[in-house]
């Protein structure tokens, strides 16, 4: 592993910085207004936190986002590349990638389950992996070695041939991160990466998320209600409620927006004390 972590993803378009728009995005569930003409815009080279109260709309957004769910009406774009439509396999060949709150894992050891990511980079077809052909063979030992190289970077180097079942909580979480890695994204989502972490996983976790960044220059969009992990790591928040942008700004800004502390702790008290704001995001 060079000091400089795995290479740097490739954009979709080499002339366009990986920028993700979204613009008025509208989902509704048999009537139930889940988003209401969100704006969102993820910077270059950024981590940007998505936060608000259960049930905000920060898991639909995501599913749009990552072609899951389709929106009723606006615009997702990423590089200048439309993404709003696209079937969850071409937005992720176009360079999104995603974890999950709850962890998903399949049988096997990390390598197997961190080759998983490699499948919108492979070339060789199915009938050709099942003969063994020369190439797909050749194909198979460099995306072994880059996976291998991903999970070094990640921390899980000593445990790649280990089944994912003896792992601990946090190093599974690791395991979907070297995963959505492996898929060489410019865009990458975090669906709660230090849920269910202790103080010492959490602090692994926010230090590895900030090497991702720097070595790879991934514009990350990241949901979290881990307050000081947002406060260490994140250059923008946007906070949702109702499914409405309600706030936009530095984690400091949001912290201490009134309408943001309304949202959470549900005070009509414009000058809430430093004490309440924290409780923003937890």
């Amino acid at each position: 592993m060079s000091p400089s972590g795995p290479r740097r993803a490739q954009a979709t378009d080499p002339g366009a910085p990986p920028t993700l728009v979204v613009r008025d995005v509208t989902v509704r569930f048999a009537g139930v207004l889940a988003l209401d003409g969100v704006d969102l815009t993820v910077r270059p080279d950024s981590v940007h936190a998505l936060i608000g109260p259960n049930g905000a709309g920060k898991s639909t957004l995501f599913n749009v986002l990552s072609g899951v769910c389709r929106a009723d009406s606006g615009s997702v774009t990423l590089a200048g590349r439309e993404l709003t439509g696209c079937a969850p396999h071409r937005i992720a060949e176009l360079g999104v990638a995603r974890t999950f709150q709850n962890i998903v894992l399949t049988r096997g050891t990390v390598a197997q389950n961190v080759l998983l990511g490699r499948h919108v980079l492979t070339r060789g077809g199915f009938v050709a992996t099942a003969l063994g052909l020369p190439g797909t063979r050749r194909e198979q030992r460099i995306h072994l070695a880059r996976a291998r190289e991903i999970a070094e970077f990640v921390g899980l180097g000593r445990l790649f041939d280990i089944p994912v079942d003896l792992l601990s909580y946090g190093d599974r979480k690791r395991v979907e991160l070297a995963r959505a890695l492996c898929m060489e994204p410019t865009l990458l989502l975090l669906d709660e990466p230090v849920a269910g972490m202790n103080a010492a996983e959490r602090a692994r976790m926010a230090a590895t998320i900030g090497r991702v960044r720097a070595a790879l220059g991934l514009s990350i969009l990241l949901v979290e209600h881990d307050m000081g992990l947002i406060m260490r790591i994140a250059d923008e928040v946007t906070v949702l409620d109702f499914g409405r942008g309600i706030a936009t700004g530095t984690p400091r800004e949001v912290q201490r927006d009134p309408e943001v502390i309304r949202a959470y702790l549900g005070t009509g008290i414009a000058g809430a004390s430093p004490s309440a704001a924290e409780e923003v995001g937890r």
